[in-house]
């Protein structure tokens, strides 16, 4: 009787609450008023979204006053004040924890990128938020995979971004890093205008990316997260239901909300795949040749990397205005 009336219940659940029964559902968003509604557990940020939401009337005033406080001092100082002003807003409202990403300029640093995961996580912890609520967001550049690694063993967590290809996520789970994000809609973009046709999505290139990725890691016991991230529409979603996590803009978050479609795991977290990935070899050389050879991997990063360090100079921009 009691499984019948679990059942009954699901069955009545918005598509946005069955897909939470299987997946941690995150708010990939700046507008932190938006995550209300959907009750994410975590939340990720990018400076794209940062830069678009300091520009709402709703959050001038939080900009404005965070701006203020640091009168004087150089405009990247202050944007990292304001990203993890943000942060912190945002962890007022989701449980979890939220990403806060490393300047896209540093994405070929390493020792830069592990300077500037200790200035923002000094930020948060000088605020009172315990760096296990925090994940520093870094782009997964060979250098960045190394320097996720180092600050790994030092206590602090990773989300490495702009990931695109099996190698950057076999590096990322040998490096024990805490998450990786794969991005779907990207990868797909990338095809669709090779191809020049729309994807179903089982036959969508980000899906079985992230599907690949997922079962690699279960074959061979890695305990490194999956989030899917970058989605184009709720297809991609649904056919990713049972990844460790997903993040979802809050249009799509919506769209979920208000839809009644059932929903059925795709991901199982087998301990072995049926059929056994190959196990890939992440030392340096191997890394970069076999990231090399995939074209859509290496356009969609470098391009990621332009577009996220564009709108850090735009938000600077702002700032020093």
């Amino acid at each position: 009787m009691r499984a019948l009336a679990a059942l009954a219940r699901y069955r009545t659940m918005n598509t946005l609450d069955q897909l939470k029964q299987f997946t941690t559902v995150v708010a990939d968003t700046g507008d932190f008023n938006a995550m209300r509604a959907y009750a994410p557990r975590d939340a990720t940020t990018n400076p794209s979204l940062i830069l678009k939401a300091v520009q709402q009337d709703a959050y001038k005033p939080l900009f404005t006053e965070t701006v203020a406080q640091h009168r004087g001092q150089a405009a990247g100082f202050v944007a990292d004040r304001v990203l993890v002003r943000f942060g912190m807003e945002i962890l007022k409202i989701v449980p979890g924890r939220v990403s806060t990403e490393v300047d896209a300029r540093l994405s070929f640093d390493t020792k830069a990128t592990i300077a500037k995961a200790h200035d923002l996580i000094a930020l948060y912890e000088a605020a009172g938020i315990s760096r296990d609520r925090v994940l520093i967001k870094i782009a997964s550049t060979w250098e960045g995979i190394v320097a996720a690694t180092v600050l790994e063993k030092e206590g602090i967590r990773c989300n490495l971004t702009l990931l695109f290809s099996p190698i950057q996520a076999a590096a990322c789970a040998e490096g024990n890093i805490t998450l990786i994000s794969p991005f779907v809609g990207r990868i797909m973009d990338w095809y669709k205008k090779r191809d020049g046709k729309d994807f179903a999505p089982e036959d969508d290139p980000g899906v079985q990316s992230v599907r690949y990725i997922y079962a690699y890691y279960k074959h061979y016991g890695y305990k490194t997260e999956v989030m899917g991230a970058s989605f184009r529409n709720v297809g991609e979603i649904l056919a990713l239901a049972g990844c460790d996590l997903l993040t979802i803009s809050p249009d799509l978050l919506n769209t979920l909300q208000g839809m009644n479609e059932p929903v059925e795991r795709r991901l199982i977290p087998a301990t072995k795949a049926a059929i056994a990935p190959i196990k890939l070899d992440v030392s340096e050389p191997a890394f970069r040749y076999a990231f090399n050879n995939d074209a859509m991997a290496t356009e969609k990063l470098a391009e990621g990397i332009r577009a996220f360090a564009v709108d850090s100079a735009k938000l600077e921009a702002l700032i020093a205005a």
